[in-house]
């Protein structure tokens, strides 16, 4: 999960006007709910945990009698202050929001039976509503677990992606999860947060995820006009030069959703089918024409 430049992003210190601040209170304390919807509805009651901080706090409940609630706000604690000196006031006091929301949310959901007995379901649908928990709060300036805090400041001074050290972490609490609730709970934990992680990236991305697209091509000029009358998309032309051949050449850049992509292979492909194309997936797009359909 690319968390790296949706944080520092969320982090960069701003004003925030009323209705903006009301705005990002009211969404991260719905991403809370849902993720303690997800935790002690669904997953909790079948002994399937989650990755990092939550994880760790769902196994020392197990073994203690702790409140869950509990050790997710004291665990946290440390990543808090960490944050609010490295990384920036604004994202630690969402981050501690956030957290103080989830650990009531779990206290109060705590007694309340599980919905489901069977494990698969409690998985799937445990991790899918405890994802959109996570990704709305990321979108809209914090954090509910310390993993990502710790694996930002580690990532500037170690060769190891956030990524990368998320994953760490993840692999060894999951594995651990084996020797408390059994390998069969750690299979379906990682389960669990394969398709949290997934969630969180769409809902941090949004379903019509933006994509950019690069065309070289004699039909430069046809291509460009049938992107603009198809698609309703603009494009630009950038002065390109063959390395090989040394001849001037015309390259088509454009951004599209990725329910375009698609449309624009069939367009490139009828007008002039050994044209070069290029697409890739871009993290945000801002300024100029460019709208998402249905979105907007």
């Amino acid at each position: 999960m690319e968390l790296t430049s949706q944080l520092k992003e969320k982090t960069e210190h701003r004003k925030l006007s009323k209705k903006a601040l009301f705005k990002r209170i009211f969404l991260i304390t719905i991403g809370a709910i849902l993720m303690s919807v997800g935790l002690e509805i669904f997953l909790v009651p079948n002994n399937v945990i989650d990755g990092g901080i939550v994880g760790i706090s769902i196994i020392l409940s197990h073994l203690t009698g702790v409140k869950l609630g509990i050790f997710i706000f004291i665990l946290n604690l440390p990543f808090f202050f960490i944050g609010y000196k490295q990384i920036g006031k604004t994202f630690a006091l969402s981050t501690l929001y956030g957290i103080t929301m989830l650990s009531i949310g779990t206290a109060l959901l705590h007694p309340v039976p599980g919905l489901t007995d069977d494990i698969l379901l409690a998985t799937v649908f445990g991790g899918l509503i405890l994802g959109i928990g996570v990704g709305i709060v990321i979108r809209y300036g914090g954090s509910l677990d310390g993993t990502e805090i710790l694996a930002i400041l580690l990532n500037n001074k170690t060769p190891f992606s956030v990524g990368e050290v998320v994953m760490f972490f993840n692999i060894f609490i999951l594995g651990s999860a084996g020797f408390v609730f059994g390998w069969d709970r750690s299979m379906y934990s990682l389960i669990a947060y394969f398709i949290a992680f997934k969630t969180i990236d769409i809902v941090i991305e949004g379903l019509e995820q933006s994509k950019t697209a690069w065309i070289i091509s004699d039909q430069h000029k046809e291509i460009g006009d049938a992107i603009l009358a198809r698609l309703g998309r603009g494009v630009t032309y950038l002065q390109g030069e063959g390395a090989y051949t040394g001849d001037d050449k015309k390259v088509i850049f454009c951004v599209i959703t990725r329910i375009e992509e698609a449309k624009l292979k069939s367009i490139v492909e009828d007008l002039d089918p050994t044209a070069f194309l290029a697409v890739g997936d871009i993290a945000e797009v801002r300024g100029g024409r460019f709208k998402k359909k249905g979105i907007h």
